[in-house]
């Protein structure tokens, strides 16, 4: 449950900052833009409608020019042209019609044997209209007098709509494309600028990242000028850090070296002590010996596990590696070993080298004949295997081994705080340690470390099989 609830609080909290903003752009392009295209072809809509109606307003006031009664016979006489050819071909689009509303009826050669429509208008006004053949129109007509004729006459000037709706339509497309590309424009404008603009946020990552993986000690300041005053802050932050992990490391081994006369002084006192009290005091010394070198090696190893950069592995433990080479062949035991030289880690030297060196010795102590040590590769990390063909354990024994300062046989030399400090080494640098029976009869201590970043995993595994 621990580690679900670290996990859900490591991860991001919704989209990253690009994605949200080029998200936010991307929503006022989507707005902003097809509102603007909407007016745009409101506003040229009516400026085209209205142009066109001042033609239409034009003719008209040619049409009632024209407009004449012969004296004579009292006859309306009829314009000729009215400037407009398409007025004298049948069915153009363009018509005009004069009607007194008692059946005089005088209309264009383009109406041919068809009439408008005719409704009352008080002064001139615009309207449309279906026309001959199903054809839209749009009609200005007014109503006047002439001097001479008995009845009011009706004045109709008309043009299809088709040219108005075509113009409209051709704008609109246009109008179209133009906010199409000037949305592509703007989207891939607005993507090159928040990639630049968070580029120094991306370098500030990579250089936390490489602060966290050990290998930079410090934050490149060269940032813009919000994001620098931060660097140099964190940069701050960290040396104040790197200086308290000093500060501990140099407290706990002068605490150690502090403690080390003590304790054997009191070892001595103990063994001037009558016998009812000799083995009492020396238990409670022994326990607070093992007490204090625990917590040393566990603050040792949390204040390295911090800061911990990569190093190789085969280096680091080669002085360890030669120097219990050397004791195992006196106690005539094989120790052979199986290093990949490639292989890094992100830990302390100190604390590889206390892993590496407890895990041995105990398998020296409790070997026959033959040790085996591996390092290799594993997924996401580096395993260290180390195997001997002694006596083994049970599982019982196993979990026991790993309790702080438990002793299995008495008879052997050694606190019992070896592998309990080796768990604690293993935990804070969020690896595992798994004990079971090895190939060569013995036990296997099987550590993980992870290759990367430090994470958190479950510390040790215990194998059912009798050891």
């Amino acid at each position: 449950m621990k580690a679900r609830l670290r996990a859900l609080a490591a991860r991001p909290a919704g989209w990253s900052l690009g994605k949200r903003l080029l998200a936010v752009a991307l929503m006022l392009v989507l707005i902003v833009l097809p509102l603007a295209g909407a007016g745009l072809a409101y506003n040229f809509r009516a400026a085209v409608t209205a142009s066109f109606d001042q033609r239409l307003a034009s003719l008209l006031h040619v049409l009632l020019a024209e407009l004449e009664i012969d004296p004579a016979n009292r006859q309306l006489q009829l314009p000729v042209s009215l400037g407009e050819a398409r007025f004298d071909r049948v069915f153009s689009g363009w018509y005009w019609q004069v009607t007194d509303g008692h059946g005089t009826a005088r209309v264009s050669r383009s109406l041919w044997d068809q009439r408008l429509p005719v409704t009352e208008a008080e002064g001139m006004t615009l309207r449309n209209l279906i026309g001959p053949r199903g054809e839209p129109l749009r009609v200005i007509e007014r109503d006047v007098r002439l001097p001479g004729h008995p009845y009011p006459l009706h004045v109709s000037v008309a043009a299809s709509r088709e040219e108005l709706e075509a113009e409209v339509a051709h704008f609109q497309w246009l109008l179209t494309l133009s906010l199409v590309a000037l949305a592509g424009l703007l989207l891939g404008g607005l993507a090159i600028q928040i990639r630049w603009g968070l580029a120094p946020l991306r370098r500030l990552l990579a250089n936390l990242e490489a602060v966290e993986a050990g290998q930079a000690e410090r934050l490149d300041p060269r940032l813009p000028g919000e994001l620098s005053d931060l660097a140099s802050a964190m940069n701050e932050v960290l040396e104040r850090d790197r200086r308290l992990i000093e500060r501990g490391r140099a407290a706990a081994g002068n605490l150690a070296h502090a403690l080390k006369t003590p304790i054997s002084v009191l070892h001595t006192v103990a063994d001037r002590l009558p016998e009812a009290q000799r083995e009492q005091v020396r238990q409670e010394v022994t326990r607070l010996d093992e007490a204090v070198r625990h917590h040393l090696a566990r603050a040792s190893a949390a204040s390295g596990a911090t800061l911990a950069g990569r190093m190789n592995i085969g280096e680091v433990i080669a002085p360890v590696v030669e120097g219990l080479a050397r004791l195992a062949q006196r106690r005539g035991i094989v120790l052979q070993r199986h290093i990949d030289p490639a292989l890094s880690v992100r830990m302390d030297p100190q604390d590889l080298q206390e892993l590496v060196g407890n895990l041995l010795d105990n398998a020296l102590r409790w070997a026959d004949r033959r040790v085996v040590l591996e390092v290799v590769g594993e997924p996401e990390g580096v395993g260290l295997h180390i195997e001997d063909d002694g006596p083994g354990m049970t599982p019982e024994q196993r979990e026991a081994a790993l309790a702080r300062g438990a002793r299995l046989d008495e008879r052997r030399s050694g606190s019992g705080l070896g592998l309990a400090i080796v768990e604690e080494l293993v935990t804070l640098y969020g690896g595992r340690l798994t004990l079971e029976r090895a190939r060569l009869g013995g036990l296997a201590a099987r550590v993980w470390l992870p290759g990367g970043t430090l994470v958190s995993h479950p510390s040790r595994q215990l194998s059912s099989a009798d050891g």
